[in-house]
């Protein structure tokens, strides 16, 4: 089953992710948007190209390498990062959700 891509790159859009107050930081960006196009969720290879675009999207908004830069810089990109992957997860969750539901899909059952 695939995805509503365009309903949840536009849900991802629509609000930024979350990153740590960049203000004019020219290692980082304030937001981005996770494409979701062409991926397929219930395949190995959908999940696998989520998570590089996932990867991609933190580092876009984080900063990458910055623990070449200072130690601490390093340090608050990688919580960045964790803070930032956990939002995207939690967005595609709800998103997933809500149009399995659309449908009258259930999920799990106990």
């Amino acid at each position: 089953m695939k995805i509503g891509a365009a309903a949840l790159a536009a849900i991802l859009a629509a609000t930024p992710a979350l990153a740590a107050p960049a203000g004019n930081n020219p290692f980082s960006a304030d937001s981005a948007v996770l494409n979701l196009r062409g991926i397929d969720l219930t395949t190995v290879d959908g999940q696998q190209r989520l998570a590089i675009r996932m990867d991609q999207v933190a580092n876009t908004v984080c900063g990458e390498k910055m623990s070449s830069i200072h130690l601490a810089l390093g340090a608050q990109a990688r919580g960045c990062r964790a803070d930032v992957i956990a939002d995207m997860r939690t967005r595609i969750a709800a998103a997933t959700a809500a149009r399995a539901t659309d449908r009258g899909t259930q999920l799990a059952m106990r």
